[in-house]
């Protein structure tokens, strides 16, 4: 039986409940991740963290975004993560629910750009594609081949170059 998925919008209250679902299905060793270096004193962007909630198990799927410039520039961006389904409900739509309606509502408010880190099958098949070699650096170790970016506005990419930083540690030169 397939668990239905009406995304909502998450709300403060949510916090601990999104915590331990990240906890289940990453690990504590999540936090060292270089992610979490684009998340660290950053403030999810507006409108964009979303949770799908099934009777009995409360939570079970759950995605936010966050605001990055890149390079000397500043282009702006959203950092797609995380996104985690509990683990009795893997592989039911549930992520992919997310990422659609999370991904209108932010062409919607007009953003361009979406990079993340992860598994390049998978998010593929909402359109993300491995960002060429070089051209975003992370402030930490990530496998290149897990650098993804998806477009919401044709040629996002092409204005992006160089370090990724959260919004609030980016100053213009």
């Amino acid at each position: 039986m397939n668990t239905p998925c009406l995304p909502e919008a998450a709300t403060p209250a949510d916090e601990p409940a999104i915590e331990t679902l990240l906890d289940q299905a990453f690990g504590l060793s999540r936090r060292t991740k270089t992610s979490y270096r684009l998340r660290e004193g950053n403030t999810a962007a507006e409108g964009l963290s979303m949770v799908v909630r099934e009777p009995g198990l409360g939570i079970v799927g759950t995605i936010s975004y966050w605001p990055l410039r890149i390079g000397a520039d500043g282009t702006k961006a959203l950092l797609l993560g995380p996104i985690a389904i509990h683990p009795e409900r893997q592989n039911r739509g549930i992520g992919m629910a997310l990422m659609r309606t999370t991904l209108a509502k932010a062409a919607e408010q007009g953003h361009a750009l979406i990079v993340l880190v992860g598994d390049a099958p998978y998010y593929a098949r909402v359109g993300f594609m491995k960002v060429p070699d070089g051209q975003l650096l992370l402030p930490g170790p990530v496998d290149p081949k897990r650098l993804l970016f998806l477009e919401l506005r044709a040629g996002a990419l092409s204005a992006a170059k160089g370090l990724v930083l959260p919004e609030n540690r980016y100053h213009a030169a």
